[in-house]
């Protein structure tokens, strides 16, 4: 470098002050929040993100099945003239918006639907039998498009790339592990994710720094005696007898093994044996869940649940065997909200809706494939109030009558936006501040 070039570098970092967020001052970074929010709710925005949510309730499609879903995420995209890539993990769809440089910071939809049939009667019922979107997956797969148009529509403000990761199979199918298996997250600096909230009402959010939702893993065992009729029991090895008697020491692991300040479920939801009322089958199959906010006290109760049901199926002379299904049904790991990302969601949320709207909520026991994200890199997730004004007592999501009001559309798609805009302007910040430790330097 000649001496003329160096004299250039000093002088500019001597003399001409750096803007830490591009050409945007801190005011005009604060009002991009609203600004995002107002472009949301115009008709011509607001009325096709809702269309979009309404055809993909229609038509559910279970973990990576979801090819429809993913046509239509593509279709859209094309539309927009954002780039992506797919297949990714069978179904999935990344998209990219900006200018294909560092940095990179990633938001994330889950498109699956649940094996139920829809009770709720309206006009977009879904119309594929034994499936629903019971959990609004389909409003996350229409926020995200939403905030895919409004970045696209303000990229020249955009410094850096957004990654759109459409990602399939989170109910138990483990989509997100096989997202980062096929390298979405590579170079990406963070990863915020949205899910609808029926309890909560419109234009409020709610999330908290560090443990949010549980880890979680399932089991099916099979406790296998030696059937007979029932009138002449002392023939038989009676599994029912058996497997009664699995289900209450299960129980015992919560109330007498873990820490009371260790919150912790297990539960039995699956008991199928015998077919006749004057039978002792030969077998009962019995499945559950069980759940925690660590991975110690995770791994923990799998080995016990193995124990206890082997053991206890050994006194009443039966024979067990136990599945706990990790290659369909993968364990999450606990939802764990990086603290730096939880200052940053605050400032966001709070300039978009008022600090008012924005709750710390308590932990849940549910779970979240979103946390194997957060197991690679710094990871956020929020929920999002969509309750029915009209309905004071809203199902919970996995309920066949679930609903959501779609005012709250608008809402998600702009604080997806702001928070990886905002974030994306904020590490642009950090070569300036590198600047200035030269100047002190000189």
């Amino acid at each position: 470098m000649g001496v003329s070039r160096w004299v250039f570098l000093i002088y500019s970092l001597l003399v001409i002050p750096p803007n830490p967020i591009g050409c945007l001052s801190s005011k005009e970074i604060s009002e991009i929040p609203v600004s995002f929010l107002n472009f949301a709710k115009k008709a011509e925005v607001f009325d096709w993100m809702v269309g979009i949510r309404r055809r993909i309730h229609e038509n559910p499609e279970l973990g990576y099945e979801e090819f429809e879903t993913s046509k239509l995420v593509r279709e859209e995209l094309d539309k927009m003239g954002i780039p992506y890539k797919y297949p990714v993990a069978v179904t999935g769809v990344v998209g990219f918006v900006g200018s294909g440089e560092p940095p990179f910071v990633a938001l994330r939809a889950d498109m699956d639907a649940l094996a139920m049939q829809e009770m709720l009667e309206w006009e977009h019922k879904s119309k594929n039998p034994g499936k629903m979107h019971a959990c609004g997956h389909d409003a996350h797969v229409a926020m995200l498009l939403g905030a895919a148009k409004i970045l696209q529509e303000h990229r020249e403000i955009l410094k850096g790339t957004v990654v759109l990761v459409f990602q399939p199979a989170e109910e138990g199918g483990g989509g997100a592990k096989k997202m980062i298996d096929a390298g979405v997250i590579e170079n990406v600096k963070a990863i915020f994710g949205l899910h609808v909230k029926p309890d909560l009402p419109v234009g409020e959010v709610e999330s908290r720094p560090g443990s949010l939702l549980a880890g979680s893993g399932f089991f099916e065992a099979v406790i296998s005696g030696k059937g007979g009729h029932a009138a002449i029991p002392q023939h038989s090895i009676d599994p029912i007898v058996a497997a009664s008697n699995v289900i209450v020491s299960l129980q015992h692991l919560v109330s007498r093994e873990a820490d009371p300040l260790d919150s912790q479920v297990v539960t039995v939801g699956k008991f199928q044996g015998g077919g006749a009322f004057n039978v002792i089958p030969d077998s009962v199959t019995i499945g559950g869940t069980f759940r925690a906010f660590s991975k110690e006290s995770l791994m923990q109760l799998r080995q016990r649940i193995e124990e206890v049901i082997v053991g206890q199926a050994a006194v009443q002379r039966c024979n067990a065997t136990v599945n706990f299904l990790s290659t369909e049904k993968p364990f999450f790991p606990p939802t764990v909200n990086n603290k730096d990302l939880h200052n940053h969601f605050l400032k966001v949320a709070s300039d978009m809706v008022g600090t008012a709207n924005v709750k710390e909520m308590q932990p849940l026991m549910g779970s979240e494939d979103f946390s194997f994200f957060q197991e690679v890199i710094p990871g956020y997730f929020i929920f999002i109030g969509v309750k029915d004004e009209k309905n004071t007592k809203p199902a919970s999501v996995h309920s066949p009558f679930f609903k959501i009001n779609e005012d709250a559309l608008p809402l998600g798609a702009a604080l997806h936006a702001s928070l990886a805009i905002r974030f994306l302007l904020e590490s642009n910040a950090e070569t300036p501040l590198l600047n200035q430790k030269l100047r002190d330097e000189l």
